[in-house]
């Protein structure tokens, strides 16, 4: 549970931005569990835009062709700090301190030649150019069968622990599936000696036959494409979530992506500075949806600027013990646009009941058998926090036009 700076930065945030999510995370969000602030993409870049990538990388190397914050975004960098300082004033307001890295070896080391640490080789001689990302110019692929593949792996690690990294998300590794670059980026994370978290994406298409694999080596991967403030794009995840409820558990969790709520797009690759589209219902439906699934929650927008009625979302801790504490969490129901899912509390049933039409739904009634249960007894819903009057042995709810109803149900 954190924030990222990729839905409302995109590559262009600066130490500045960070610290204002990290104190709003800090005070107002943290006794609800938030912990972890993650700089996302192109951190080395010193001249980036909105809305993209620029076609040529130039990257702030160290002799060895780490990758360096910029100073000019990160002015604590400076003299070769790297991101320490920074990571320090995280750490010194109980938070933890997150990365983006893509696989592979700078480009621009590889043009320079730059000497490998711990080795005699070089960028180029473990370079693979024609293994590159589709999407983005930093890095080349890297050559594993060479000695010192593992080696600049184990480098770049051993750079970010010194710096006092948590959380490194890993992207390009998993569409394709790069099988070996996220075992070599698990054995460099158990080499440096520091207890990092290894999050994995893009996951579009994840197959489930990559799920051992990915529990061996990461302790979370995305399931999806990026995830923007669009109805489609939520209605989306529905599916998805549903595949991989059934692999969820302690060490390993599918991640249906970050929350694009609040203030988004101030800069980033996607629409101009705006608050999120999603209505309050759709917003609602998502942090429902990713709570019962158990899918890490990343928020996206600028938490400052964030709506009250938005922030509230965040700290509902009745809907979070959902995330923390639910077991068996899975797909009990889908019939049209109605979707009804179920997970194991230790108060009982948690049920969430979604409505996927333009419209309201009208009067739902589901009985006992439809929620797994012998017998309905107390309801409450764990959004409001009010009863519900069971009728006639069976719950009877409403739900809005792209809403959701989150309830405690205990046995009668």
């Amino acid at each position: 549970m954190g924030w990222n700076s990729w839905d409302c930065f995109g590559t262009t945030v600066t130490e500045a931005e960070v610290l204002a999510n990290a104190d709003h995370l800090a005070e107002h969000l943290l006794p609800h569990g938030w912990d972890t602030v993650v700089v996302d993409i192109q951190w080395y870049e010193p001249v980036t835009r909105a809305h993209g990538y620029r076609p040529v990388s130039e990257p702030v190397l160290d002799a060895h062709g780490r990758q360096l914050p910029a100073p000019n975004r990160f002015p604590s960098a400076a003299g070769g700090a790297g991101f320490a300082p920074l990571a320090a004033a995280v750490h010194e307001r109980g938070l933890r301190f997150g990365l983006h890295v893509m696989r592979g070896v700078p480009r621009r080391a590889v043009e320079l030649d730059l000497p490998v640490l711990g080795t005699d080789a070089t960028a180029r001689e473990i370079a693979v150019p024609a293994d590159d990302c589709a999407w983005n110019p930093d890095n080349v692929g890297v050559d594993l069968d060479h000695p010192a593949g593992q080696a600049w792996y184990d480098a770049q690690v051993a750079q970010f622990a010194a710096w006092g990294v948590d959380y490194l998300k890993l992207d390009d590794v998993l569409h394709p599936y790069h099988e070996r670059d996220v075992a070599a980026y698990a054995t460099a994370i158990r080499r440096s000696g520091r207890p990092i978290v290894l999050s994995t994406s893009p996951g579009r298409r994840l197959s489930l036959a990559r799920a051992e694999h990915l529990r061996a080596h990461a302790q979370v991967w995305r399931v999806s494409d990026d995830l923007w403030d669009r109805w489609e794009d939520v209605r989306e995840q529905f599916q998805r979530a549903a595949r991989w409820a059934p692999l969820q558990g302690p060490g390993g969790w599918a991640d249906l992506d970050m929350l694009p709520l609040g203030r988004v797009g101030i800069r980033a690759e996607r629409g101009e500075d705006r608050l999120s589209r999603l209505t309050l219902d759709e917003q609602r439906t998502l942090v429902t949806l990713w709570c019962v699934a158990r899918s890490p929650l990343m928020f996206g927008g600028h938490l400052p600027d964030t709506p009250p009625e938005t922030h509230a979302l965040l700290t509902n801790d009745a809907v979070l013990e959902v995330l923390r504490s639910g077991s068996g969490g899975r797909e009990l129901l889908r019939d049209e646009e109605l979707v009804v899912w179920t997970a194991d509390l230790p108060a009982g049933r948690c049920v969430a009941v979604f409505w996927l039409d333009e419209g309201p739904s009208g009067p739902l009634r589901l009985s006992a058998g439809d929620l797994g249960l012998g017998a309905v007894g107390a309801v409450r819903d764990l959004w409001s926090g009010e009863p519900v009057a069971p009728a006639d042995g069976a719950v009877l709810v409403e739900v809005p036009a792209h809403g959701t109803r989150l309830l405690l149900v205990t046995g009668g």
